[in-house]
């Protein structure tokens, strides 16, 4: 009996396999196990069919000397067809006549092994009792006149069973060779018919994939021409996808909304704050209010454009840009930052077209800028380059750096690390998802890499021309 622990294993190893592989593994077991009975039926059907024709054939041979015997003629030596022995023997088991091929002194048979084949019982006996190899398979009938005490005679027939032992040895040489062979072939085929019909699963698998929040809205998973589990599993899917879609619409549409309505108001509290500041009506404002005024009006912008930079529906106007001019007009911007914005050299003097809006390339580069300039010990350097078809572009700071277990978590919107949790130095949050997102709508994308010491920002856009 198969103990818990073995159990346990066969399902886990079963579990590590995939489906296509799990499904071939339990139809060849169960195609083995049927072939496996199909292959014993067959061979004990075949023996006992030629063993009962054997002993049939002896028996065939002793009745029809029986009947010689009955006669009073019977022939010396009896005739007999192929190799068969027979020997008629007497009441007291002595040999009376015999076949050229029989032994004339001594009985083929025990008188035990006689009684037993008289029943009607299977009795075999070695062949060497009659100078053959293998066995005999031997039959038996009483014959003579009547008596009170039975048959005077016996008829002993025996036949060879080489052949039926022959046989049986190349049917079993036949199964093993060829079990192994079929249960291969339905191998290869199961695969094959098992990956035909898991397809479309794949093709669904691989369309899922490709879908992500840079994917067009109207991107929908492949739907296959049959009307079967999958292509319904498909359709649903799609439906899924388009109440999502819905769903993302009516969230940015309420976010861009809000944050449209908030902008009048926070205009309003910032003129009438710097309209009291200066007059002196106001009596004494506290002396950040302006300035979380001034926060909380930059937090509506970065909600409406993010908000915009989701939305795939949004048109933008495109034209081709030198990014090695855009990036040192940036540079140009904070000639007077907390610590020195410069390009590397050569920057000058490189051709790097691409394609894309002026002004969302311009806001994520800003970003990434001002989020260097922010955490820089002393220096932040620009730079841009041609990698194959793509413009690399580069904001280098020599801060205290990001761990490589956060890089890719502060993309997510409203995330700040513990060192920038601080609400006048850590920013809203919203900074590098905003980067992230309007570079996604060029066809670019930005990662984060350690620049021992600090940290870059690696931005690749798709190079024009």
């Amino acid at each position: 009996m198969t103990s818990a622990p073995a159990r346990r294993s066969v399902r886990t190893r079963l579990a590590g396999l995939s489906i296509r592989a799990r499904l071939m593994l339990i139809g060849l077991a169960g195609l083995a196990g049927a072939l496996v009975i199909g292959g014993v039926l067959l061979y004990t059907v075949l023996t006992t069919s030629l063993g009962r024709s054997v002993e049939g054939t002896a028996r065939a041979s002793a009745e029809q000397v029986a009947l010689f015997v009955d006669s009073g003629q019977l022939p010396d030596p009896v005739p007999v067809s192929g190799s068969q022995v027979v020997q008629v023997l007497d009441a007291a088991g002595r040999v009376v006549t015999a076949s050229v091929t029989a032994d004339r002194l001594t009985a083929l048979v025990t008188p035990d092994e006689l009684r037993r084949a008289l029943a009607g019982e299977r009795v075999s006996v070695p062949g060497s009792r009659s100078g053959l190899a293998g066995r005999l398979l031997v039959a038996a009938v009483g014959a003579g006149p009547s008596v009170p005490s039975g048959r005077q005679f016996s008829v002993v027939a025996a036949a060879p069973t080489a052949d039926v032992e022959q046989s049986a040895a190349t049917l079993r040489t036949l199964l093993l060779w060829i079990f192994p062979l079929l249960l291969a072939v339905l191998a290869v085929i199961a695969w094959r018919v098992i990956g035909a019909a898991f397809a479309p699963v794949e093709a669904l698998r691989r369309g899922a994939e490709r879908i992500d929040e840079s994917s067009s809205e109207t991107e929908r998973l492949p739907v296959p021409p049959t009307r079967d589990e999958i292509s319904a599993l498909a359709t649903t899917l799609n439906a899924m996808l388009e109440r999502v879609t819905a769903a993302r619409h009516k969230q940015r549409a309420f976010v861009a909304d809000a944050a449209h309505e908030l902008r009048s108001p926070l205009a309003s509290m910032r003129t009438q704050l710097e309209v009291a500041e200066r007059l002196g009506e106001g009596g004494d404002l506290p002396a950040e209010l302006l300035a979380d005024v001034d926060r909380l009006t930059t937090l509506v912008d970065d909600l409406l454009l993010l908000a915009r930079a989701d939305d795939a529906a949004t048109t933008r106007r495109t034209s081709d840009l030198d990014v090695g001019q855009l990036v040192s007009d940036v540079a140009r911007r904070y000639a007077h930052a907390r610590v020195p914005v410069r390009t590397a050299p050569g920057l000058a003097g490189r051709e790097l077209p691409t394609r894309a809006a002026s002004a969302d390339l311009t806001r994520a580069l800003t970003n990434l800028v001002d989020n260097a300039v922010r955490h820089a010990r002393t220096s932040v350097v620009l730079d841009a380059t041609a990698v194959g078809h793509q413009v690399q572009l580069t904001v280098t700071d020599d801060g205290h750096g990001i761990p490589a277990e956060d890089r890719e978590r502060v993309f997510d919107r409203f995330t700040r690390l513990d060192e920038a949790r601080d609400r006048d130095s850590g920013g809203s949050g919203l900074g590098l998802p905003i980067t992230r997102a309007l570079l996604r709508r060029t066809g670019g994308d930005v990662r984060l890499e350690d620049a021992a010491p600090g940290l870059r920002a690696v931005v690749r856009l798709l190079r024009a021309g």
